[in-house]
């Protein structure tokens, strides 16, 4: 049995250590490595857990446990941050790469050269100018990358391409009120998520407030510390404590999300 515990040790602790590979130039398998991801990491968790399970009985345990439940929270309320970032770092590459066409198109530069110009505003643009040079559909390619967090604003303009190649309209014109509007929408996101950022930060607030309040009951004498983990109960109401103030960050963050994206 102990053998098979340093065995899930030797598998879980790489797991949980190694940094998740990010490419955010591919949107195809994106979510395929999203899931891999997390089954790395609940592979992870789960050995140590079963190591946990091997070395270690009654109260320790069940505070190992707690605190292996917090370290897997917490990973999943930063990754899920760290995607909010990478989405609303490529919505503002979106918005420049459309203002960047449109100033190319209205230069006089071919349609060519000016897509080779978004790649250097976003390298990830690179196979819509593939496909400008290759003579392959353009707006399949902008629909195709769309498909990427944070890119769904590529849809737009690839609509405006459809019809202006069917209208005859020009492209300059009909990007530029696509980049517009994105623009406004950009805008609004930014003052929402302002209006946001004063919930959410009350809402970590409200969850080191239980620590500070233990702090400051050690520090007039009192001995919250041993019955929170050293006594059964103490420990329920630590476990229970970690979960509603988890499922209370959680559900803030997908409300901002909600209306972020809404």
């Amino acid at each position: 049995m102990r053998v098979l515990a340093v065995l899930l040790t030797a598998i879980a602790v790489p797991l949980l250590m190694r940094p998740p590979r990010a490419r955010p130039g591919r949107p195809r398998g994106a979510v395929l490595r999203t899931n891999n991801g997390r089954l790395r990491h609940a592979i992870g968790f789960g050995g140590v857990g079963a190591v946990l399970l091997v070395y270690v009985d009654g109260a320790r345990l069940a505070l190992a446990l707690i605190g292996l439940g917090c370290a897997a929270a917490v990973t999943m309320l930063v990754g899920r941050s760290r995607r909010a970032r990478v989405a609303e770092a490529r919505q503002a590459l979106v918005v420049e790469v459309c203002e960047a066409l449109v100033g190319e198109l209205r230069a006089g530069q071919p349609l060519v050269t000016s897509l080779q110009h978004c790649v250097e505003v976003w390298s990830a643009f690179e196979p819509v100018a593939a496909a400008s040079r290759l003579g392959a559909d353009v707006p399949s390619a902008l629909r195709r990358l769309s498909a990427l967090t944070g890119a769904e604003g590529l849809r737009e303009i690839a609509s405006a391409w459809q019809v202006a190649e069917q209208s005859g309209a020009g492209l300059a014109t009909a990007l530029a009120q696509v980049a517009v509007t994105a623009r406004e929408r950009q805008a609004t996101r930014h003052l929402v998520k302002g209006e946001l950022a004063s919930a959410q930060a009350t809402a970590r607030l409200v969850v080191v407030l239980p620590v500070a309040s233990l702090a400051m009951s050690a520090g007039i004498g009192g001995n919250p510390w041993h019955f929170l983990l050293g006594t059964p109960v103490g420990l329920t109401c630590l476990g229970g404590g970690a979960l509603l103030a988890w499922l209370g960050l959680l559900w803030i963050d997908r409300i901002a999300a909600a209306v972020l994206t809404g």
